[in-house]
């Protein structure tokens, strides 16, 4: 029930990531005012905002106009429920605190990465689609995470300057044409979430998987050597392995090396 609790509440909170994405993209407040089709202007109902199920009964199209309702929307509010679930098995029930299922630490613990997971579900589909990590976005999330680890995991901080001044580094070296500034901020972000060893997880992952990407989008002729890839999807990507991951990533390269 536990589970169930927290995928309908990430099923929930998607569908307000995908209001939250929609609005920045039309540079719209997205505190306040009824959600419409993006086509006819027409004001849903609650039968039309019902996460996920809203749009296997429409069957992908709006109800008045019959345009194709984005596969983003479902897609987003699936990956919150699953995201959700897996903080709580994470956070939860890997830490054995069963007998304080409602205790203030599992609480404010639970709320801290339920908001990272949100956060990074739109830099991943903000930056994906319009190439740039929104600022309304990711200051509040530094803000947060910083504040959680001067009081929670004050090492973060060295994860967060590494972080930060490794890509500094890049986007000097390459005068921003390999990284942008937004990708400074999100590591910064995910120094301060992840901590160390971790971030180095994060980051390794990061390149591997958008190294492997770009080659087979090359192989496709989908893009060429010179085209622009934005990386803060493969960042967001290699973060929330390492969240859930890292350590059993870190344990198993350890027993590796000293086999």
């Amino acid at each position: 029930m536990l589970y169930v609790f927290f995928f309908i509440l990430g099923l929930a909170v998607g569908s307000f990531l995908n209001c939250v994405i929609y609005r920045l993209e039309k540079k719209k407040s997205f505190i306040g005012g009824r959600s419409h089709c993006p086509y006819c202007k027409k004001t849903l109902s609650w039968f039309e905002l019902i996460p996920l199920m809203s749009f296997i009964l429409q069957k992908g199209r709006c109800l008045k106009c019959k345009k194709k309702i984005s596969w983003q929307y479902p897609l987003v509010e699936l990956a919150t429920g699953i995201l959700f679930v897996l903080c709580v098995w994470y956070f939860f029930f890997a830490y054995g605190e069963i007998s304080s299922l409602w205790g203030g630490q599992f609480l404010i613990s639970t709320i801290f990465w339920l908001f990272v997971v949100s956060c990074l579900i739109v830099i991943f589909v903000y930056d994906l689609k319009h190439y740039i990590i929104p600022d309304q976005v990711i200051y509040p999330a530094i803000l947060v995470a910083g504040i959680w680890s001067l009081v929670f995991g004050p090492t973060a901080l060295l994860a967060a300057l590494a972080a930060g001044a490794f890509f500094l580094a890049i986007v000097l070296v390459s005068k921003g044409k390999w990284m942008g500034g937004g990708d400074i901020k999100l590591a910064l972000f995910m120094g301060l979430v992840l901590g160390w060893p971790k971030i180095l997880v994060a980051l390794f992952l990061a390149f591997l998987i958008g190294a492997f990407v770009s080659i087979i989008l090359i192989i496709l002729k989908k893009k060429t050597l010179k085209s622009e890839i934005p990386f803060g999807p493969f960042l967001v990507g290699g973060t929330i392995i390492a969240i859930f991951w890292g350590n059993a990533l870190i344990n198993w390269y350890l027993g590796l090396i000293f086999l």
